[in-house]
């Protein structure tokens, strides 16, 4: 494994290791960080840089590992508000995701914050969640008004967002639902959540990112956007996905003559490895992956 990277003296109070994900545990909080963990079929690379220099920030992320190290869970969620509130919904989510760690189809995992955040007036949060399914190399996604993940294709060497209508993603049946889907959580209870799923690669890479990435204004005052994030992102050696976030935010800078972005700055590199999942029948992985992908009940 690689060595944790630096984000500079702005936190050098952050946590910096690089570690293994036990069976059945959820790693993560919200404070500043920058390292590396391991989990079948996933190297993982996550930075956070509160704004300000802070010790805690809006933007939480998790990791989870199943007890048979088939699922792996990853949550990037960017909280509307700081200190105690975050605290707060950043111990609900992490208790939700012992409740479900076993669970294949996150859109009731997404359910369930939904109806959390909404409990707590004036609290909303968006949220992407990633559940990886090793034996079958698939990343089931839900995306609860979060920026589109990133896509990084090793086979076609081209990037892409991500969403239900991408190419080359299973979509599963519809929720039977009237009204809104997909919206941030805490808005409006109850909310469907949809989810679809994408066959990695070896090599591949997925980026989970807060909306600072997205925001960073050009001479003309505007923000971004995707157009100008993704052009940077083409760009960044995809060799190195452990440098892959400092890379990118050192050229957005230079880009655009800042010093710093003017929030919190969090990133989840997944680096596919494909390392085999352990042993299982091929019945029971089949079964798993229906419930997975929504196609089967749970």
């Amino acid at each position: 494994m690689v060595q944790a990277e630096s984000l500079g003296s702005s936190i050098d109070h952050a946590e910096s290791s690089a570690r293994r994900i036990a069976c059945m545990e959820v790693w993560g909080g919200h404070e500043g960080f920058a390292g590396e963990v391991s989990v079948p079929g996933i190297d993982v690379f996550v930075g956070c840089e509160p704004h300000t220099g802070d010790s805690h920030g809006g933007d939480i992320y998790y990791v989870s590992n199943c007890a048979a190290g088939l699922i792996t869970r990853f949550v990037l969620a960017d909280v509307s508000g700081h200190g105690s509130i975050v605290a707060e919904a950043a111990s609900g989510l992490r208790n939700l995701m012992r409740r479900f760690i076993n669970t294949p189809d996150q859109s009731r995992f997404a359910r369930a914050l939904n109806k959390s955040f909404s409990k707590q007036s004036g609290l909303f949060a968006t949220a992407i969640l990633v559940s990886y399914f090793a034996p079958s190399d698939h990343a089931i996604i839900c995306n609860a008004g979060h920026p589109r993940p990133l896509h990084f294709s090793v086979s076609k060497q081209e990037w892409r967002y991500l969403d239900q209508d991408s190419s080359g993603a299973v979509k599963p049946q519809q929720a039977r639902s009237i009204g809104v889907s997909n919206l941030p959580l805490g808005v409006i209870n109850p909310t469907q959540y949809e989810q679809f799923a994408l066959p990695l690669e070896r090599g591949d890479l997925l980026v989970l990112y807060s909306d600072a990435f997205l925001e960073v204004r050009g001479s003309d005052g505007k923000p971004w956007g995707e157009d100008a994030l993704l052009n940077i992102v083409r760009r960044i050696d995809t060799t190195d996905p452990a440098n892959f976030r400092s890379n990118l935010l050192n050229l957005i800078l230079k880009e655009s003559g800042e010093t710093r972005l003017d929030d919190d700055v969090t990133m989840i590199v997944l680096h596919h490895n494909a390392s085999d999942p352990p042993r299982q029948g091929l019945l029971e992985r089949a079964v798993v992956l229906g419930k997975v992908l929504g196609l089967v009940a749970s």
